[in-house]
């Protein structure tokens, strides 16, 4: 029995003064304790007592228990221990193996914080070359060997750690931290100091992908890598002492970030982070579910406007130019005005007429002279025939409205009146169509351009992008607009192909806001290039005289990072670096630098010159056109009249035409 009770005795008190450096020179939320019944005996009062007050999660496995799919219980308890915050965990495992696959099982599904510290029995089994990653992510460990008794009679253990930074080739070496002797330690070293502050020049490769702005590759001589994000690796670099080795992934063209393969590899960008081969990626990753999975997501150091390049015009709207200065509810109220106007001018004719028949009538009756009657309607009648009939009255009207000055002044005051005032409604009406009129010539063509979902949704035309999460991402949208999108959604990889179906106006390809541009200014001197040097064919007339548009509205406003591999040690400390760079503004001036020479490039629209040409006038046309459509339709409909109604009738002389109409009048 007291062999028993003195079992372990040694190791029970190392774990315990490491739990008290701990305690001492770090805030520990909570601890989480795996053990077996083996070792159980080692956490006694003796370790809770030095924790104090401080949480523990104890879970306790069974020998024969699989932890790499383990049981309900040990589930749960280290889904809470990652809940809770538990930077401490304690693993003292009888069998090497169990322990490995724990720590698999763990840092594939992200429910043991690698970062946390750990404290672990050395087994050889642990270094095994399948588990070689693991200690390129766990770094703040300490292994305990434990030792035969010396010739003093007393058992040591001697506490060693990960060879972070240094690689892992074939063997694991791991490095020795300090001795643990006669209830002390040795050195009295710092055995969990932080190995990611000065990471001694260690050569960490890096994969990249160009996507302005974040990473831009200038072809001349000799190539040479630059950007946002490179500026940025290269200042945490100096800063964490290590030397970046950057690299493209294979076929990075079409592969680009990656997507997942039928064997369940990935190819890309993202292939390079989950097989381990790079440690850290550049390239404009954003912040979506994928890539958090898969990945670790630096803190986001920018947010970028994504959105669609449409085609600048898809109609031509220079035929409505006549109608362009007003809207529809103003031609409408015009067109009320002019026609209710019209109608009150023949209401007030027709009545002034029926006075003079009728004081005709009384002056008839009162036996005055015929001359004297004949002279007096001919004077009181004065002008009374420019609206005594309907379509005189309306085209009169309508003649006033177009600053054109009457023939006659009409009779009666109410008629000049509402002449006068009349006049003044339209001459207000006209200055105002005029000022517009002239400020739509004066302004250059204008265009018909897409910046709404709405719009985009509506004009039917195709969309495209890289990648299947990105139709995904329509997919799950929670409305229709976003849902109508993904069926017409193609996956895209070239951008150069996309700008050519863009340039015919069947596509809009969806992609972050400042690299659109650098996809407008490059067609821009693309087609520039081909005008100096060949003698362009129709087709490509024809896509010249597309321009590209950037929708205005953003579809969404994505936060943007630097990746590191799967647990990475790297990320806390760089995110720190990366949180001040982004403080002082140096993000935002490499931003402008690298933008730049695109901006310069770029064609600005507002300083186009306001030409006159025939494009502007095709309103003019249209409407000549059409006036002499309808001129010549009612000349037609007169020369019918002529023949077939007025020469059919009994009474025509052609001989006598003044007696003929005269009679007519008569009669009505």
């Amino acid at each position: 029995m007291l062999k028993d009770v003195k079992r372990n005795k040694e190791l029970r008190s190392v774990v315990v003064d490491l739990f008290s450096v701990i305690v001492r020179d770090d805030d520990v939320t909570c601890a989480t304790i795996i053990s077996d019944e083996v070792y159980l005996n080692v956490f006694d009062e003796t370790l809770f007592r030095k924790a104090r007050t401080m949480p523990f999660v104890f879970i306790v496995v069974a020998e024969h228990e699989d932890l790499l799919s383990p049981n309900y219980l040990t589930l749960k308890s280290l889904q809470q221990a990652r809940k809770d915050g538990c930077s401490v965990y304690v693993i003292v495992l009888a069998n090497g193996l169990q322990a490995g696959r724990l720590l698999r099982f763990g840092d594939r599904h992200r429910l043991m914080d690698t970062r946390a510290k750990y404290i672990m029995l050395h087994d050889i089994r642990l270094f095994n070359q399948k588990l070689h990653y693991l200690w390129k992510r766990i770094v703040n460990v300490v292994f305990l060997r434990e030792h035969g008794k010396n010739i003093r009679n007393e058992t040591w253990f001697d506490l060693s750690t990960a060879p972070f930074p240094y690689p892992i080739n074939e063997v694991v070496i791991t490095r020795k931290v300090d001795v643990w002797r006669n209830g002390k330690f040795h050195f009295k070293t710092d055995v969990f100091a932080d190995k990611t502050k000065n990471l001694n020049g260690e050569v960490l490769n890096v994969v990249y992908l160009e996507h302005l702005p974040s990473v831009v590759v200038s072809k001349t001589n000799e190539s040479k890598v630059g950007g946002v994000e490179i500026e940025i690796l290269n200042t945490i670099a100096a800063k964490m002492n290590f030397k970046p080795k950057l690299y493209q992934p294979i076929n990075w063209e079409t592969s680009k970030w990656g997507q997942k393969q039928p064997n369940g590899s990935y190819s890309g960008l993202l292939g390079e982070m989950v097989s381990g081969k790079a440690d850290i990626a550049v390239g404009n990753l954003q912040y979506t579910s994928q890539y958090q999975e898969l990945t670790d997501l630096s803190i986001p150091y920018s947010a970028q406007c994504w959105t669609f390049l449409t085609p600048e015009s898809t109609t031509d709207n220079s035929w409505m130019t006549l109608i362009l200065p007003f809207k529809l509810n103003m031609w409408i109220a015009v067109l009320l005005v002019l026609l209710g106007t019209g109608s009150i001018f023949f209401g007030l004719a027709r009545y002034y007429m029926y006075l003079m028949d009728y004081r005709g009538k009384i002056e008839e009756e009162n036996s005055l002279a015929v001359q004297k009657k004949d002279v007096t309607i001919e004077t009181t009648s004065t002008g009374l025939y420019l609206f005594g009939e309907i379509t005189n009255s309306i085209l009169y009207t309508y003649g006033i409205l177009l600053v054109v000055s009457l023939p006659k002044l009409p009779f009666g005051w109410s008629i000049r009146l509402l002449t006068g005032w009349y006049w003044l409604y339209c001459i207000l009406l006209v200055v105002s169509y005029r000022a517009s009129m002239t400020a739509i010539l004066a302004n250059p063509t204008p265009r018909v351009t897409i910046d709404t979902l709405k719009e985009l949704s509506d004009s039917k035309i195709k969309c495209g992008g890289w990648g299947i999460e990105t139709k995904k991402f329509f997919e799950k949208s929670l409305d229709y607009i976003g849902h109508d999108l993904a069926k017409r959604f193609e996956l895209i990889d070239d951008p150069d192909f996309a700008i050519k179906r863009i340039a015919r106006g069947d596509l809009a390809y969806y992609n972050s806001k400042n690299y659109l541009k650098y996809l407008t200014v490059k067609n821009k001197i693309n087609i520039n290039t081909r005008i100096y040097n060949y003698t362009l064919n129709s087709t490509d007339k024809i896509n010249m005289d597309k321009n590209l548009h950037i929708m205005t509205d953003c579809v969404v406003n994505i936060p943007v990072s630097i990746g590191f591999h799967k647990n990475s040690p790297l990320k806390p400390l760089a995110d720190v670096y990366l949180r001040r760079i982004v403080e002082v503004g140096l993000v935002e001036k490499w931003l402008n630098d690298v933008m730049h020479h695109i901006k310069t490039l770029e064609r600005n629209d507002e300083e186009v010159k306001a030409l006159m040409n025939l494009k502007k006038l095709h309103g003019a046309f249209i409407a000549l056109a059409i006036g002499y459509f309808i001129s010549t339709i009612c000349l037609i409909s007169e020369l019918m009249h002529w023949q077939f109604v007025v020469k059919k009738d009994p009474q025509f002389d052609i001989y006598s035409l003044d007696l003929y109409y005269r009679n007519k009048n008569k009669k009505r």
